[in-house]
């Protein structure tokens, strides 16, 4: 399968990560290389660190300088270099062999949401996260946060055109759904049994015209007329939940 819509990294030369999920996953992921850990005695006692990481001990005012203010650091922040980047193409090579679902994320660019969308994937068994370059947040401190160690589990692809990734992912044999809430059917009617890829919009403007015209068909979450529409978090929990739960079933 040919290699093309590799990433471009946009994060500079260095990250910061705070929080003690976040941190503790990126230590057990071979493929992070952690440079320096700053933090309290008692929250550095707390982690079990390689002899060859500098530690650098702080009091609690001290690092909260060092992020965002307000940022739940938990007494310990780290100074780590971003994730190698990772090939649509080997992705889907890997993914083919297991089945699991793949979630498109089309212009999603709070690093809150991606986090959690993150967090979801990971509990419910994605292979891994698809989105544009320049429609999505770096990889950062906030989206670590907030996916709660999940960055280091699920593989992030980012891709140059999602229109020509979205071909891509067909090609491997992928039934591609897009989530609208016009969609004409329920997303449990649409699954069928193929290896699903499940594209979500944005809050607000939803699926663009041009990634819309790419899915193989357009679906939307059966929902309570109280409510027009869920975060695309919330929404992305929702179906990984479905196909999840199609699979144990199957």
């Amino acid at each position: 399968m040919a290699r093309k819509n590799r990433s471009v990294k946009k994060t500079g030369g260095g990250l910061k990560f705070w929080g003690r999920h976040a941190i503790a996953a990126a230590l057990a992921n071979p493929s992070r290389n952690i440079k320096k850990i700053s933090g309290t005695r008692d929250a550095v006692a707390s982690l079990n660190l390689p002899a060859d990481i500098s530690v650098v001990y702080c009091d609690v005012a001290d690092l909260g300088r060092m992020i965002p203010r307000d940022a739940p650091h938990q007494g310990l922040v780290a100074d780590l270099d971003p994730l190698p980047d990772i090939w649509l193409g080997d992705m889907l090579d890997q993914a083919a062999e297991t089945g699991r679902p793949i979630l498109v994320l089309d212009q999603v660019t709070d690093p809150h949401n991606v986090g959690a969308i993150l967090r979801s994937a990971a509990a419910f068994d994605a292979a891994a996260i698809v989105t544009q370059d320049r429609h999505a947040p770096p990889e950062s401190g906030t989206v670590a946060k907030a996916a709660s160690g999940a960055l280091e589990i699920v593989p992030w692809v980012r891709v140059v055109n999602l229109s020509r990734a979205l071909d891509e992912i067909a090609d491997a044999s992928y039934w591609r759904i897009g989530l609208d809430g016009e969609g004409d059917q329920f997303l449990s009617t649409a699954m069928g049994n193929s290896k699903l890829a499940l594209v979500m919009g944005a809050e607000g403007e939803g699926l663009r015209q041009n990634v819309a015209a790419h899915c193989d068909t357009i679906a939307r979450l059966p929902m309570s007329e109280q409510m027009e529409s869920l975060n695309v978090s919330n929404a992305a929990a929702i179906a990984l939940y479905a196909e999840y739960t199609r699979k144990q079933e199957n």
